[in-house]
């Protein structure tokens, strides 16, 4: 084999990633390998790709050093994926959840934080700061079907709210239909008071001891 063909021969390595690493979700998959580009060199980044649940590591045999270095932090990140923190677009995949039910379980309490994280958006200056969650606690949350049940909850709490609700308005309109005391018939009657024999005798001596 010619000299010069020996720089077409390309190194390879493969990593699989486990159900407990992606806990089912291709998101989660995509952001491992995000986790894995984020370390590596702006040269190698693209070296690496997802093909389904396996990460392949693709170099000419000319930069087996660049190669042995990538493969040391591709393997790295590959023993801690499965305590990597879980980001909101991964959370939502897992559970099958909107952001907007992200956001209410997190602000209630029901949905654990386990800290935040804050990074630079691609190309721009700007910093975003988001919640990240722990990968323990989202996996049993699955297993259990949490969700499911916090749904319940909240479509109970909705009926509940609409029903208070309801009779608050029932109220206040049963109270603008009940006449006001005192004004025209308290007039009145004192007008016809007059008319009675002895009134003011009575008025003036007071009630009969």
């Amino acid at each position: 084999m010619a000299k010069s063909d020996k720089s077409d021969i390309e190194l390879i390595r493969t990593w699989t990633l486990s159900l407990a690493m992606t806990m089912g979700s291709s998101v989660r998959a995509k952001g491992i390998l995000q986790e894995m580009q984020a370390r590596l060199p702006k040269v190698s980044k693209k070296s690496i790709v997802l093909e389904g649940n396996e990460v392949i590591l693709a170099m000419p045999a000319t930069e087996k050093s660049a190669f042995n270095i990538t493969a040391g932090i591709v393997s790295a990140v590959m023993a801690e994926a499965e305590n990597l923190p879980v980001i909101p677009r991964e959370i939502q995949d897992i559970l099958v959840i909107k952001t907007s039910e992200r956001h209410r379980w997190l602000a209630d309490g029901r949905l654990p934080s386990a800290g935040t994280r804050t990074v630079r958006l691609n190309g721009r200056a700007r910093q975003i700061t988001f919640h990240v969650f722990d990968p323990k606690v989202v996996e049993d949350l699955l297993d259990r079907g949490t969700v499911d049940e916090w749904r319940v909850e909240d479509a109970e709490a909705k009926a509940e709210k609409r029903q208070k609700a309801a009779y608050q308005r029932k109220l206040a309109r049963s109270l603008k239909k009940v006449p006001k005391s005192g004004g025209a018939s308290n007039h009145k009657l004192e007008e016809g008071a007059d008319e009675l024999r002895g009134w003011k005798e009575f008025d003036r001596d007071g009630f009969l001891r």
